[in-house]
């Protein structure tokens, strides 16, 4: 990072450091989480650059016509953008540093301002660029939002949206050569009545980006008069000086308060993205395991060693649920926590009582046992099965903790919310598909 004495300002210290917290957050995120994250590592590497070297952002939004592009022309002093008279010319977000500004931050001489036009508010087939436009506004240190009339449905709605996201706004009536000077007193004490609550009144400023030619009378020497169309200068000094005048004050204090929230809405979406992710990968596992215990206990015809195996799974599904939350379990601890849920839910002491009686039955019957029992057998234990799966989730979920309840509270509020019929169904249907796939299977299956 480059030297500046802006690293004495305490709140611009803690942006930096906000961005780094969070970009190494990103970085150290499993290899799932990080590929879906890319995208984010990406806005927030250029985030983390653009505060790094004092880039200021000032991003133009308003309807198609308003002379968005005009006014960029008129601030920057020459041509970077076309200006069509039918509108809707800017397909894009794009931006160009306005060079001519004479203004740096302070202590960060390499700073420079950015002024970024965006696509009209109101364009046919604008949803994929509303949400570019709202990913763009929240990159931003400074919003102009340009009109030339009073705002309409889609203006006003645009103008509360961007207010929401809480980054200074200067709302910009363009325009203002093509109104006599009663109409445009009125539209003015308009505006400002609608944008009281939203924008300050001094965040109200006048111009004419690109005023309609004038015909000027030109009086000769001979005597006589000749008249000439010209067009005026642009009429942005009010606007240009508003904008110098609030980084003057506030411009470091506003790239840092912008860098600080961009970081905290990174943090969000990263603990958003990684609990959606963890929880699918949770819940596959759960149900993959408690299938696969229900299977390996009903169709065991071994008895009792139906219930080591049924054991061994469970352990081996806690195990791998710890590791999806970021923990490493082993298999030891994975038993003692398996037995605690177990126990903490009347699981340990009926269900595997029931186990214990379809084991014996197995013994004294053989193999005709096992056909009788597997299915009901299966679907009992896999239920116990997947009760300590959602339940190792929730403790998992809270770092390795029962967080405000205890282990039993924990299972019983799973056991009130889970439908048992809809589990014990599926589980059933599981076995059933198992065992029709094993060809060796074919004697275990019960009679029709």
């Amino acid at each position: 990072m480059p030297e500046n004495t802006a690293l004495t300002e305490p709140n611009y210290r803690e942006a930096i450091k906000a961005v780094e917290k969070t970009l190494a957050d990103l970085r150290g995120c499993p290899d799932a989480e990080r590929e879906q994250l890319q995208k984010d590592i990406t806005q927030l590497s250029e985030m983390y650059e653009k505060i790094t070297t004092g880039r200021v952002e000032i991003v133009i939004f308003g309807e198609i016509s308003t002379g968005k592009s005009a006014l960029v022309n008129a601030l920057i002093g020459r041509a970077v953008a076309e200006v069509d008279v039918q509108g809707g010319w800017t397909k894009q977000v794009w931006g160009t540093t306005w060079e001519g500004a004479g203004h740096r931050l302070p202590g960060l001489d390499s700073s420079e301002i950015v002024i970024v036009d965006t696509p009209g508010i109101n364009e046919v087939g604008g949803a994929d660029r509303a949400e570019l436009a709202e990913i763009t506004a929240r990159r931003a240190d400074l919003i102009l939002f340009v009109t030339d009339s009073d705002l309409n449905d889609t203006e006003y709605s645009a103008l509360v949206e961007l207010a929401a996201i809480q980054k200074p706004i200067i709302c910009v009536f363009n325009k203002i050569d093509l109104y006599l000077p009663d109409v445009k007193k009125s539209l003015v004490n308009l505006l400002k009545s609608r944008l009281d609550g939203l924008i300050p009144p001094e965040h109200f400023v006048l111009t004419a980006a690109d005023p309609r030619e004038i015909e000027y009378v030109i009086e000769r020497q001979e005597g006589h008069a000749i008249t000439q169309w010209k067009k005026p200068a642009p009429d942005v000094g009010q606007l240009k000086s508003l904008i110098l005048e609030t980084l003057e004050k506030e411009g470091l204090g506003l790239i840092a308060l912008n860098a600080a929230m961009y970081a905290a809405d990174k943090s969000d979406r990263i603990a958003t993205i990684r609990v959606e992710m963890r929880n699918r990968k949770a819940d596959q596992v759960i149900w993959t395991m408690a299938a696969t215990k229900a299977v390996v206990v009903a169709a065991n015809p071994i008895p009792f060693l139906d219930l080591v195996g049924g054991l061994s799974v469970d352990a081996l599904m806690i195990a791998t649920l710890s590791k999806v939350y970021g923990l490493k379990f082993s298999m030891s601890q994975a038993r003692g926590l398996a037995k605690t849920i177990s126990a903490a839910g009347g699981i340990y002491a009926l269900g595997e009582l029931a186990n214990y009686g379809a084991s014996l039955f197995k013994l004294v019957t053989g193999t005709l046992g096992t056909a009788l029992t597997l299915i009901p057998q299966g679907a009992a234990v896999g239920f116990g099965s997947y009760i300590i799966g959602k339940s190792a989730k929730h403790f998992f979920e809270h770092g390795g903790s029962w967080g405000e309840g205890s282990a039993k509270s924990v299972v019983r509020d799973i056991l009130a919310s889970t439908d048992k019929d809809s589990v014990v169904s599926h589980l059933k249907d599981e076995i059933r598909k198992k065992l029709n796939w094993n060809r060796h299977a074919s004697s275990l299956k019960p009679a029709k």
